[in-house]
């Protein structure tokens, strides 16, 4: 008795949170799904790694014994400047002298490019060097980035009730003041602090920590990161002297995700503002009448059958509750008739 009292007590109370427990899994999802993806990668590429760090290393030992002119420091300061020149785009090979990056048609697929790839970030410094790493990252990605958007539209939903909606409604109701002014001066406030708090305020501890980094250079990191187009010229935590490498990554790593949040969340808010919504009307398809009046048919239609429906089972529950009546026998009712 008690196990089943138990039990249905736990049913229930799944049944009244269904939404949480359903996002709770949602976030543990995905992240045992980013480690899945961090296991394997670094499983299957840290050898290859490995095997092209020893390759260059012997290379340089070799190039400096070749040429005892040079010394180890000059060599570095040669191809520090040459990494450094290559991440612009710009290459000192003879053969790639002629290729220039920012003329007209490169300028225009740059742009088409910032286009493409602004739905998902991709740095491009860090890359798969076998062919198993690349057939995985593959199909990694067609799982991964619907089941990023998923995760990114599920916790933009909630945060928004909370930061927009509420708000605004309170102030409406509260005080009494016009919904769309409290919503236009709540969409600003709230970009303001998104600016600060994912911007301004990043961008200089970036021109701190970062030695090469201005804080021009760092602001143009959080923009580029932020609105997901990642072009991968400035990456931090690169630095030959980074202390806490690892623990800077993580920390890197959770500021992007939470910015992407932020930025999506700012971007919903303004979306929501009615101003935006009849601007956004004029490039949208008109609906034809007919169309319209099918579709509230088929809602009315549906509206029906199911009220039908409740009807019907709620006749059925009635009867089911109805005290039970003993019927008279055929036999009794002909005697009451001859008699």
């Amino acid at each position: 008795m008690l196990q089943s009292l138990a039990g249905s007590s736990c049913v229930r109370l799944v049944e009244q949170h269904r939404s949480a427990w359903c996002f709770a899994l949602l976030v543990l999802g995905y992240l045992l799904y980013l480690v899945f993806g961090a296991v394997v990668f670094s499983s299957v590429e840290l050898p290859y790694e490995d095997l092209l760090r020893q390759e260059l290393g012997k290379l340089k030992q070799r190039f400096l014994e070749e040429h005892a002119c040079l010394s180890e420091q000059q060599l570095e300061q040669f191809l520090m400047r040459v990494l450094e020149a290559s991440n612009y785009g710009v290459s000192v090979l003879s053969n790639a002298s002629g290729n220039w990056n920012w003329d007209f048609t490169s300028s225009l697929s740059v742009m088409l490019l910032i286009m493409v790839v602004s739905t998902e970030k991709g740095y491009g410094h860090t890359v798969p060097l076998s062919d198993g790493g690349k057939a995985f990252c593959i199909i990694y990605s067609v799982i991964g980035i619907p089941f990023t958007l998923l995760f990114l539209t599920a916790v933009v939903q909630r945060i928004i009730v909370y930061v927009t909606r509420r708000p605004v409604l309170y102030f409406h109701i509260r005080w009494g003041f016009s919904k769309q002014v409290v919503a236009i001066i709540h969409a600003m406030v709230l970009g303001f602090i998104t600016v600060s708090c994912f911007f301004l305020i990043p961008a200089a501890i970036f021109s701190v920590l970062e030695d090469d980094w201005n804080f021009l250079e760092s602001f143009y990191f959080c923009f580029i990161s932020l609105s997901t187009i990642g072009l991968g010229d400035y990456v931090p935590g690169e630095g030959y002297n980074q202390k806490f490498r690892e623990l800077y990554k993580i920390g890197i790593t959770c500021y992007l995700l939470m910015g992407l949040i932020a930025m999506l969340v700012v971007l919903e808010t303004f979306c929501e503002l009615h101003e935006l919504k009849k601007f956004r009307k004029l490039f949208y398809v008109k609906k034809d009448k007919e169309e319209d009046q099918v579709h509230i048919m088929e809602h009315d239609q549906l509206s029906f059958s199911s009220i039908s429906d409740q009807a019907a089972s709620m006749k059925d529950d009635q009867k089911a509750n109805e005290p039970f009546v003993n019927s008279q026998s055929p036999t009794s009712n002909d005697s009451s008739l001859n008699n």
